[in-house]
């Protein structure tokens, strides 16, 4: 049962985000409806991981799914506040800096990539 909650609710998700995309796609205001994207899903993922205000599948159907399709983002700021407040604060700079330089490196190399592909 979780596994088609969380299907359903990814669907939901990427839907959501799709829909937004269309609505802003060709003019600046894309790049603001990702960010805004990006911080709307972090916080409710941040807020989603302290209380078990709902039963785990429905905490999986929101967090894993509908976030998770919505942005993969939120993810990402949780797991470096939750590392951060277990005082580890090293380990998360470290994930920080490696995801932020790293998921920009390899995006530089596959688009250098693939302008020499083409």
């Amino acid at each position: 049962m979780t596994t088609a909650l969380v299907g359903v609710a990814g669907l939901a998700g990427v839907l959501t985000r799709y829909g937004i995309n269309r609505l802003t796609l060709h003019s600046d205001a894309l790049l603001w409806s990702t960010v805004g994207i990006n911080i709307v899903g972090s916080f409710f993922l941040g807020l989603l991981v302290t209380e078990h205000w709902f039963s785990r599948d429905a905490r999986e159907a929101l967090g894993v799914g509908f976030l998770g399709g919505f942005t993969t983002f939120s993810t990402f700021s949780v797991q470096i506040v939750m590392e951060t407040d277990g005082g580890h604060a090293g380990k998360a700079a470290a994930y920080l800096f490696a995801s932020v330089v790293g998921g920009i490196a390899a995006a530089a190399l596959g688009y250098w990539l693939g302008r020499r592909i083409a």
